[in-house]
């Protein structure tokens, strides 16, 4: 990562925070962008900031905007919030950041669990995370030689599931997955530092999850 340039969207997540440590620490130059600054709703926000940022080398994008709930009580702009985070938006920031990539230059975007364990009330959160999943494979295919990759976490103590029951609810999830444990927001930004910069690494859904697919 010496001397890369990295900019992460949704840098104010816990795994984005411990993203931008990482790189940093591993000698990248890292532009950490928030919703005051780029608006994935709003293709001129990401416009702007392709314009601001120049040439790059990595570029990743944790937004999120989930839309949970039963599917009969499912509001339609909350779900169109919800692929425009995952899906719509990192649509277009490939669309505007892949003239600006240096060689060797890679896009990831997240997925998650939910896509291949849904559950009761996650509908539009499988199916947003699933379009991601496969928006990287066709990302890859289309914008070669720029690689492109998506990474499934697991449940992650992110500090996305801070409020009553939350220590009951990671140890039931922490019973059953096969690695014992949740995951830490370490455990998803080494994956990403490997999605980013492994050059043979394209085209493919790295699941940081505990094996929690199967549990």
């Amino acid at each position: 990562m010496q001397n890369k340039k990295l900019v992460i969207i949704g840098a104010g997540s816990g795994i984005g925070r411990q993203l931008a440590a990482d790189a940093e620490a591993a000698g990248a130059q890292v532009l950490s962008v928030g919703r005051p600054e780029v608006d994935l709703t709003d293709e001129s926000t990401i416009a702007a900031l392709a314009e601001r940022v120049g040439e790059l080398d990595y570029l990743v994008t944790l937004a999120s905007d989930p839309a949970n709930g039963p599917v009969t009580e499912l509001d339609r702009a909350a779900v169109h919030r919800a692929f425009d985070a995952k899906v719509i938006g990192p649509l277009l920031l490939a669309k505007h950041f892949a003239p600006r990539f240096r060689p060797d230059g890679a896009l990831l975007v997240f997925s998650g669990v939910a896509a291949w364990r849904p559950a009761p009330g996650r509908a539009v959160m499988a199916a947003a995370n699933a379009a991601a999943a496969t928006l990287a494979a066709a990302l890859a295919v289309e914008l070669a030689p720029i690689r492109v990759n998506a990474i499934s976490p697991g449940i992650v103590d992110s500090g996305a599931w801070d409020g009553p029951g939350k220590a009951d609810f990671l140890a039931g999830v922490a019973a059953k997955n096969p690695a014992r444990r949740v995951g830490a927001p370490e455990d998803i930004s080494s994956a990403a530092l490997l999605a980013l910069t492994n050059p043979f690494l394209t085209g493919t859904t790295l699941h940081v999850d505990g094996g929690g697919r199967w549990a």
